[in-house]
């Protein structure tokens, strides 16, 4: 179902429709909370608390707002403000990423695919995920969004407030900035 759909559902029956708003964009939502917290529990916990108060936001509207309601950037809006309202809290230690590659689940797994492959491409998506963390805010949320979220610019405009063209800058030297990082730490092509 497309957001649009998805969005005349809603304002038709909040209720019945708020488990496919859930099943499209839970994935999405902890996607860009894990990037730019860095520790996976808080993302969590702020996907889930972006979702209820997503929830009752929706509540509270009228159908003619639910239905004008563009979903990505709106939810992106609530998680990237859930994850300022944490960061403010104190910043968390970053966490590596859970190693999700199947290790040793094929014996004759070619070398790409064999466990000493897999395993250091966990350690290089563990080093990124930290790179990542460590950018200054202005960049890293920009970038998440971006590049994790998958928004447009004129979406990134709308959540996070700031001209496009300001935007594009702030991706631009948010990724030179990992590019570099990565340089330093040998991962130079684990980032093109």
């Amino acid at each position: 179902m497309d957001d649009p759909t998805l969005a005349d559902a809603l304002a038709r029956d909040l209720d019945a429709a708020f488990e496919p708003l859930v099943l499209a964009h839970a994935d999405r939502c902890y996607a860009i909370a894990l990037r730019v917290l860095g520790d996976p529990h808080d993302a969590e916990e702020v996907a889930q608390d972006a979702l209820v108060r997503a929830y009752r936001a929706l509540a509270g509207y009228e159908q003619a707002r639910i239905r004008d309601i563009r979903l990505r950037p709106w939810l992106a809006t609530i998680v990237v403000n859930q994850c300022r309202n944490r960061l403010r809290r104190g910043r968390p230690a970053t966490t590596p990423l859970d190693g999700l590659a199947e290790i040793g689940r094929e014996p004759a797994a070619p070398a790409e695919h064999g466990p000493v492959a897999v395993a250091e491409r966990s350690v290089e998506r563990e080093q990124l995920a930290r790179l990542l963390a460590a950018l200054p805010e202005r960049y890293r949320v920009p970038v998440v969004l971006r590049h994790v979220g998958d928004l447009s610019y004129a979406e990134l405009a709308e959540v996070l407030g700031r001209p496009e063209g300001t935007l594009k800058a702030q991706v631009h030297r948010g990724l030179a900035m990992l590019r570099v990082a990565a340089a330093q730490a040998g991962l130079e092509e684990a980032i093109a």
